[in-house]
């Protein structure tokens, strides 16, 4: 890493960066290659960057996004110095405070005064000047008496609170965060994001890590999406979100003809390979019918787990009888991240006789709504049953099937935005 070639006002250059893994399928192999006197080769080739190139200017903040193992994280330890590329360059120009990995820097064995001491140090602070940020530190952590215990003691959420304070604390020109934020509570989070355009206002230079696509729309003034290494798009954070769901479906290609072809679905062929499943999902009834397929569609009509905020989407599901059933009802609900069940309907409370299936028949159900909920990761139910003297009758359930997430740059209290117009008039005294 250098400060030379920095050019244009910018704070960042990566210039074809490469960053490549050699790879054994047996442990012995290493040692053969190493002691072959051909220099025969048993190992391939794992690229976890391929050819990187991009510049961020001063001032700029950018999301780097890109799915588990894209390479998102070894992007960013080599600008910082941590790891050292294979080939290629990257410049900076400025002061870089990190937060890469949750503690990095950090002595478990030591409290965390003496760790705000020591990673002063480490960033080139003399004592005295870390007396001068000390209550600054302590102020925005927040972490009480905690601060004179060992840091082994913390939960992730006080670890998260004392790096990013120390990380703000040394008014660093470049920011770089790496998902840590995410550990944390959420008026802690917001404090954060108020720092990051406290930030901005200061020109400083902001690059982070985040898999909350929302995120990315709110604060980013760019994005850089990662696939398989390299660099697939660096554009505005809107279509660098687009971009990321097309990725996360399959859809995304740099042939429009494939895009074209991937996108025309129907559903007379099986939907639920087309989105993530989650694997660990309940399923349960008397099995008097079946949930035999399901799906998200976004408002193009798409195969999709990642929705724009109060854009159209619809639930699809796909129900096989094996008994004669009269008026089935058909339902799903959404889940919050700490379970709590936020919404849902059904036919039932939506007054919809739903007919008469005899055995081997199939029903086709399709809900349609907007989503216009927080901005979040939710979890999607689906469910066959009836209603009758005995109770609630459960033909089949799949409970948290499907994962899913809404982004958008509004910002609201509690799950709904009600789109309230608001009029202020000033009445003088």
């Amino acid at each position: 890493m250098s400060n030379n070639s920095i050019q244009n006002n910018n704070a960042i250059v990566v210039k074809n960066l490469n960053k490549v893994y050699h790879l054994y399928d047996n442990p012995k192999d290493r040692l053969k290659e190493a002691l072959n006197p051909f220099k025969k080769s048993y190992h391939h080739d794992f690229y976890a960057l391929k050819d990187v190139s991009f510049e961020i200017k001063k001032g700029e903040t950018v999301g780097i996004i890109g799915k588990n193992g894209a390479g998102k994280s070894t992007l960013l330890k080599i600008i910082t110095g941590v790891l050292t590329p294979t080939s290629g360059e990257v410049h900076v120009d400025g002061k870089i405070a990190s937060l890469l990995e949750l503690g990095a820097g950090f002595n478990p064995e030591m409290t965390g005064m003496e760790n705000i001491y020591l990673n002063g140090t480490i960033m080139g602070f003399s004592k005295e000047e870390m007396d001068e940020k000390v209550d600054a530190i302590l102020a925005f952590a927040d972490i009480g008496e905690f601060i004179d215990q060992p840091v082994k003691m913390y939960s992730s959420g006080m670890f998260a609170r004392l790096a990013f304070s120390v990380a703000i604390a040394v008014d660093p020109d470049v920011l770089i965060v790496d998902e840590a934020l995410s550990v944390g509570d959420m008026a802690f989070q917001m404090k954060c994001f108020k720092k990051f355009e406290d930030l901005q206002q200061q020109n400083k230079t902001i690059l982070f890590v985040t898999h909350a696509l929302d995120t990315v729309i709110r604060y980013c003034n760019r994005s850089i999406v990662i696939e398989h290494g390299e660099k697939v798009a660096d554009t505005d954070s809107k279509d660098g979100v687009d971009i990321f769901k097309k990725i996360l479906t399959g859809n995304f290609s740099t042939s429009e003809d494939e895009i074209v072809q991937k996108n025309s679905y129907n559903t007379d062929k099986s939907l639920k390979n087309e989105i993530k499943i989650n694997e660990d999902a309940l399923e349960y009834g008397n099995n008097k019918a079946k949930i035999i397929d399901f799906c998200i569609f976004d408002s193009d009509g798409k195969p999709n787990t990642v929705l724009d905020f109060n854009a159209d989407f619809s639930i699809y599901m796909r129900v096989k009888f094996f008994e004669d059933i009269e008026n089935p009802i058909f339902a799903f609900t959404f889940k919050d991240a700490k379970g709590l069940e936020i919404t849902g309907t059904n036919t039932m409370v939506k007054h919809i006789m739903t007919g008469s299936y005899k055995a081997g028949d199939e029903a086709k159900v399709t809900f349609k709504q907007k989503a216009n909920i927080q901005m979040g990761t939710y979890a999607l139910s689906l469910g066959c049953v009836d209603v009758n003297e005995d109770g609630i009758e459960v033909f089949c359930r799949l409970y948290d099937v499907v994962f899913f997430d809404v982004v958008g740059s509004v910002q609201m209290v509690g799950f709904y935005d009600l789109f309230s117009e608001l009029a202020v008039e000033k009445i003088d005294g």
